[in-house]
């Protein structure tokens, strides 16, 4: 008998003001721009011939309105995963990356080149945000065996997904890119195998809005 898969399709949620600026948004609840909603609007009709049985997201309302959006295709309601929040970046939400550099050079640097084990001051660690992605991603897939399920969520929690199905140090995170409602599919398998099948795919968007 086939071991029986299912297959997340996983989202990073539709731009908004502070992604236009690069400005880290963490856990502030910055809510999409009239250009991420378009965004959303078109990675739902992508998805609208896809039969999907579930529908989770963060809880910030960046990654709840893109779910829903596409969740409305499919009668669907979208269940909220705290777990697969963004990384709290404590004092350096609402900053560019050139204003940490200068606040808070070392951390910063430490960051980029060992984030699985730097505190961001007032925040977490990758290695903490990992852990509790992974126990949302383990209770969707306990709730949802042989289904296709969407997961709508951020930047940094992808990457985290994507690196550990591929076996990725955390600290090669920096690797994997994640533009703005990009699509990624992840199959998993009851015998604990998991297979990549799609990574950042934007053909939805066509032209740049």
């Amino acid at each position: 008998m086939a071991d029986r898969r299912t297959r997340l399709y996983i989202v990073r949620h539709g731009e908004t003001e502070w992604n236009k600026t690069l400005r880290y948004q963490g856990h502030r609840d910055i809510p999409l721009s009239e250009a991420g909603r378009l965004q959303a609007a078109k990675i739902a009709k992508r998805l609208s011939g896809v039969r999907l049985h579930a529908a989770y997201a963060s809880d910030l309302s960046r990654a709840q309105e893109t779910a829903r959006i596409i969740a409305e295709y499919h009668g669907l309601t979208v269940k909220e995963m705290p777990e697969l929040r963004e990384t709290n970046f404590g004092l350096w939400e609402g900053l560019t990356y050139s204003e940490i550099d200068q606040q808070f050079h070392e951390t910063m640097k430490g960051w980029y080149e060992n984030p699985r084990d730097t505190q961001i001051p007032g925040g977490e660690s990758l290695g903490e945000v990992a852990d509790r992605c992974q126990a949302g991603i383990d209770k969707i897939l306990r709730e949802n065996p042989g289904k296709d399920v969407l997961v709508t969520a951020h930047g940094g929690i992808i990457r985290i997904i994507v690196a550990t199905v591929l076996g990725m140090s955390l600290n090669d995170y920096w690797k994997i890119k994640q533009d703005n409602v990009s699509l990624n599919i992840i199959e998993f398998f009851e015998n604990g195998r998991a297979i990549l099948c799609l990574l950042n795919d934007t053909a939805h968007l066509g032209k740049k809005l």
